[in-house]
């Protein structure tokens, strides 16, 4: 892999922490993401899943972890199978994990083939009265590709008929959520990787340049510090195309008195980074523009100030709203009697802040978590409001990533350039 060699402390770690949220007899099984196909002989880049790899490290597909805590047999306790490698494999792909890497990796003793998973299993199941197992459990879920472990739960269903099944997600979702100093310092390292990524490209965006061109440096500063590329896809919106929330297109020249609204960031170790940044392609906003970006930026300081323990996650929306309201107002954009007349269920800011506010953030962008979990230290959520105005060609959205502690905050992204005097500054020098 790209990444240095993490600690397999933190995968113990975590492995320990399931263990502890348990059932007494129970099995947890987890597979790793397929690898998809395009066409023909194609196929997409391998993308792990993250669970797997919260709790064991590897990050090779046609993997296998099986935990039985309470087995009779301590060597069948934890359990993990890896695809063996052969000549012809490692002229074409590059050798995989031997037994010993995937212990080195993982902290796990007891290492498999996967071929040789139903035989091993067998010993296993028997032992079990319960069974966890895992699904993608997303309110924002929608595709419908069914994965190695939508297949699994189906197979296993008529193999195993008596067992008593029983969701893993929600014991993920309450461990993911609270990230352990070594994840945090994975994070602050896709952070940092984010941000030298767009002081590069402060020092290119003019006029005249596309928007693919600016992805282009992007991505060759990320990869050249060990990051696989970007985090999600990357929008790069100049103009107009600034006020579609998630332009893809990249396709567009950017012109003098453009802003040129970026959500792009650096995936490091398979935790990803999420940056916004709206920058002036001539180097200097007008004053219209720096008029709405100081809205902009005055809600993202108000929100980040409310991302502390103990809050709750639609209490500090409803309240980043009310903020936004007042902002709106005095751009001109609302009108009081159009609060006043607005249905609860559509506020009236909504037209030029339609989506929320703040996001777990992790091993996914929309990292797993709870949302009527009170927020708790170790959790990290993205701040990133913004106001588009279709009519005026011109959309600002400002984000950085925030971690949670006991005793208030701490911004991962403090030190790149949000403020518009610094940004105009770094372009210009």
């Amino acid at each position: 892999m790209r990444y240095a060699p993490i600690d397999k402390a933190l995968f113990i770690e975590n492995r320990a922490r399931l263990v502890a949220l348990l059932k007494p007899g129970s099995l947890v099984i987890l597979h790793a993401n397929d690898i998809m196909p395009t066409s023909a002989d194609g196929s997409m880049g391998f993308r792990q899943n993250p669970d797997l790899f919260y709790l064991t490290g590897v990050d090779q597909e046609e993997t296998m972890l099986v935990l039985c805590p309470q087995h009779p047999d301590p060597k069948l306790r934890e359990v993990l199978f890896v695809r063996e490698t052969n000549d012809l494999i490692a002229i074409w792909e590059g050798e995989k994990l031997t037994k010993a890497q995937a212990t080195e990796v993982s902290g796990i003793q007891s290492i498999f083939w996967t071929h040789q998973f139903e035989n091993v299993f067998r010993n296993i199941v028997f032992q079990s009265e319960q069974v966890y197992l895992n699904t993608n459990e997303h309110t924002r879920k929608d595709s419908p590709v069914e994965t190695r472990e939508s297949r699994f739960l189906t197979e296993f269903k008529i193999k195993y008929p008596l067992h008593t099944l029983l969701r893993l997600a929600p014991l993920m979702h309450a461990l993911r959520a609270i990230k352990q100093p070594a994840e945090i310092a994975l994070l602050q390292k896709a952070c940092d990787i984010t941000g030298q990524g767009f002081e590069r490209l402060l020092k290119f965006v003019k006029p005249g340049v596309q928007e693919f061109e600016v992805e282009a440096e992007l991505l060759h500063e990320f990869v050249r510090n060990r990051s696989r590329g970007f985090a999600y896809q990357p929008i790069i919106a100049s103009g107009a195309n600034a006020c579609v929330l998630h332009y893809i297109q990249n396709d567009r020249t950017c012109e003098a008195g453009d802003v040129l609204l970026l959500d792009v960031a650096a995936e490091y170790a398979n935790y990803g980074a999420d940056l916004s940044r709206s920058i002036p392609v001539s180097g200097r906003f007008t004053p219209r523009q720096r008029e709405v970006y100081d809205a902009v930026l005055r809600v993202f300081k108000a929100a980040k100030g409310m991302l502390v323990a103990g809050n709750l996650w639609d209490e500090y929306h409803q309240e980043v709203g009310r903020i936004m309201e007042n902002e709106l107002i005095g751009l001109q954009l609302i009108t009081r009697e159009d609060i006043e007349k607005q249905d609860p269920e559509r506020p009236a800011y909504q037209k030029y802040f339609p989506h929320g506010t703040s996001h777990f953030l992790g091993l996914d962008i929309h990292d797993v978590g709870n949302k009527y979990r009170r927020f708790e230290a170790g959790m990290v959520f993205t701040c990133e409001p913004g106001i588009y105005i279709r009519e005026e060609k011109l959309g600002i959205r400002l984000e950085n990533d925030i971690l949670i502690t006991a005793d208030g905050n701490i911004d991962l992204m403090a030190n790149i350039p949000i403020e518009a005097e610094e940004i105009e500054e770094l372009m210009h020098r």
